[in-house]
């Protein structure tokens, strides 16, 4: 029996509320003058650690990056927020999203310079983060990370400035390079820094060198 065509499918809406609680550990560092100048906003890092950090024990953040030099001594002008992944995860963007959120409202931050930047996983977390909410950070700084090339059209107005360690066997060089060929096609504003000889480790120059500070700084959202 021939059945009319318009009848053969339904159309009909599926919709469910999830609740659900976003949890993680992190450090929070407030620089020098922060208490005493009560009218002024400041920038904000993002610090996003690698795999090998993981965990439940802050103690383990404090191992590389910009934490590892607060804990040396070194005063930052910014504040810096370095959360910790739970043991077997990965960087959850939600998270991360949230957590800016919680800090952006508790603090006096200049949203207009809030920079993210991570290593390992913590670099392919930067890259995730900076492409699911493109309109929310100044500048990035991947270190040995990756990430999906043809979504960095929309990162296209912010700068970044990538790291990578030619010897890298890990995360092979080619994962950061992709990303910028990607980025250079689309006009973005991106530069790539390969240290000859550095292996996996191209995180410590890194964040060793107050340049990368000092072009942070600089970047505004928006290039205001």
């Amino acid at each position: 029996m021939a059945t009319d065509a318009a009848d053969r499918q339904q159309a009909l809406t599926f919709t469910k509320e999830i609740r659900k609680t976003l949890s993680a550990g992190y450090l929070l560092y407030l620089p020098k003058g922060y208490e005493d100048e009560e009218s002024k906003a400041w920038p904000l890092m993002l610090f996003l650690h690698g795999a090998g950090e993981r965990g439940s024990d802050l103690a383990r953040v404090k191992l590389h990056g910009p934490p590892k030099r607060v804990e040396e001594g070194e005063e930052f002008p910014f504040v810096l927020v370095s959360p910790q992944c739970p043991e077997k995860q990965w960087w959850s963007v939600e998270l991360l999203d949230h957590l800016l959120n919680e800090v952006a409202a508790t603090h006096r931050i200049d949203e207009d310079r809030v920079y993210v930047t991570g290593l390992s996983m913590g670099g392919y977390g930067t890259w995730d983060l900076a492409m699911a909410y493109p309109d929310r950070f100044a500048a990035l700084a991947p270190v040995c990370g990756g990430g999906s090339p043809h979504k960095t059209r929309l990162l296209t107005h912010v700068p970044i400035w990538v790291f990578h360690g030619a010897k890298d066997q890990t995360v092979p060089l080619t994962e950061s390079e992709l990303m910028v060929e990607a980025l250079k096609k689309f006009d973005g504003e991106v530069k790539l820094t390969v240290y000859p000889e550095a292996q996996h480790d191209s995180w410590t120059e890194t964040y060793e060198n107050p340049e990368l500070y000092d072009w942070f700084l600089k970047q505004r959202r928006g290039g205001e």
